[in-house]
C-alpha cells in the first residue's frame, strides 16, 4: 500500500517515515511504501482519487479534497499539537513571543499550513490586511520533489522572505545557521490560547480503503503505535533514517529534533482536538457544519492507539 507525505526531511511526518524504514508497518502485517507528494492539499487529492491509501500530513488539511469531511477518516496521530514554527530573518531583531515583527512583513508558508498562521496571528492581535502583513508562498517551492521546510530556511538566508512558518526542521536549520530567530514554538506554550489545538500531524485514509481493506488500516494503526514505543526507547534510532533520507546537514540534526518531539508522540485523536480543530476551520471558512467525533474520527481503531 501507498502512504503519501507532503515533506520527507522533516520532523513533522517522522512517525509515518520511521514507521516504514524500522520495520513497523512490515512487523504488524501491511506492506506500506512512502512517498513525498506536496503540497499537503495535493496530497489529500491523491487519496481521494485513489491513488493513495494513506496521508501522514496535517489533519485539518483533509477538508480540501474532502469537504466537510465527506468520505475521509482520520485513523491515528502521528503527534499531537500544531507543529509549525513561526521564523523570523535574524537581523530583524525579533524577540520571542512578539508578533509586531510581523508587521510590514512577508512571511513563506505552504498551501493550508498557512491558515494557521493566518488564524495565530488574529488570534494574537494582529490585523493581517491593516498591518501590510503577506502571507504569501515561499519562491521556488513548485511542488512535486520539494521539501518545504527546509527551501524555507533557504529562501530567508537568501533573502527573498522576511520569515516563515514550517516544520521543526526548517526552524533548526535556519537557527543553527544563524539566519533565523524563533518567534514562535507552538508546541511548548508559545502563541495566543488555544492555537495549539487547529491541528495535529495525522494519518487519514479514505471510507473506501477502511471498507476494503480495514486489516491493512488496522495494521497501519498499529505500525504507528508501535514506532512510537521504538523511539522513545531508542530516539537515535532517528539517524539512521535520516543518513538514508536526508542531506548529511539535516541527517545530523534529526535525532536532536525527534528527542524533543517525543512527549508529544501520542496516537490518540481526542473529542477535545477533534471539536477545536472543527471550530478552527469554521474560522477560516473551511467548514460550514460541524461534525460529530464519530463522523472525523474511525473510532473502530482507537483500541490500537495506546503506544
Amino acid at each position: 500500500m501507498k502512504l503519501i507525505l507532503p515533506d520527507m526531511i522533516s520532523n513533522s511526518y517522522f512517525p509515518a517515515i520511521a514507521a516504514a524504514d524500522l520495520g513497523c508497518f512490515a512487523a504488524e502485517g501491511v506492506d506500506i511504501e512512502v512517498e513525498l507528494i506536496t503540497p499537503v492539499d495535493k496530497s489529500y487529492e491523491y487519496l481521494r482519487d485513489g491513488q493513495a491509501d494513506f496521508v501522514a500530513g496535517s489533519a485539518h488539511s483533509a477538508v480540501h479534497a474532502f469537504p466537510e469531511w465527506d468520505g475521509v477518516k482520520l485513523i491515528a496521530a502521528q503527534g499531537q499539537g500544531m507543529y509549525w514554527f513561526l521564523i523570523m530573518r535574524s537581523d530583524i531583531g525579533a524577540t520571542k513571543g512578539d508578533l509586531s515583527c510581523v508587521k510590514g512583513r512577508k512571511i513563506g508558508a505552504a498551501p493550508w499550513v498557512n491558515l494557521g498562521l493566518r488564524r495565530t496571528l488574529e488570534a494574537g492581535g494582529i490585523d493581517v490586511v491593516a498591518d501590510d502583513v503577506t502571507i504569501m508562498p515561499v519562491p521556488g517551492f513548485i511542488g512535486a520533489g520539494m521539501n518545504f521546510g527546509v527551501m524555507a530556511a533557504q529562501a530567508l538566508e537568501d533573502g527573498k522572505i522576511d520569515g516563515f512558518w514550517a516544520n521543526g526542521m526548517g526552524a533548526e536549520v535556519a537557527v543553527t545557521r544563524g539566519v533565523g530567530t524563533m518567534v514562535l514554538d507552538i508546541r511548548r506554550g508559545d502563541g495566543p490560547k488555544g492555537c495549539f489545538d487547529y491541528s495535529f500531524a495525522s494519518i487519514a485514509t479514505s471510507d473506501k480503503i477502511i471498507a476494503d481493506h480495514s486489516d491493512a488500516v488496522a495494521a497501519c494503526v498499529r505500525g504507528i503505535s508501535r514506532v512510537h514505543k521504538l523511539l522513545k526507547a531508542n530516539p537515535e534510532r532517528a539517524f539512521e533514517i535520516g543518513e538514508k533520507r536526508f542531506p548529511p546537514s539535516e541527517a545530523a540534526l534529526i535525532t536532536t529534533l525527534i528527542k524533543r518531539d517525543l512527549p508529544y508522540y501520542d496516537a490518540s485523536i481526542s473529542p477535545h482536538s477533534v471539536a477545536a480543530m472543527q471550530t478552527f476551520l469554521a474560522e477560516v471558512g473551511k467548514q460550514t457544519t460541524s461534525k460529530p467525533y464519530e463522523a472525523i474520527v474511525a473510532t473502530q481503531y482507537a483500541q490500537y492507539w495506546a503506544s
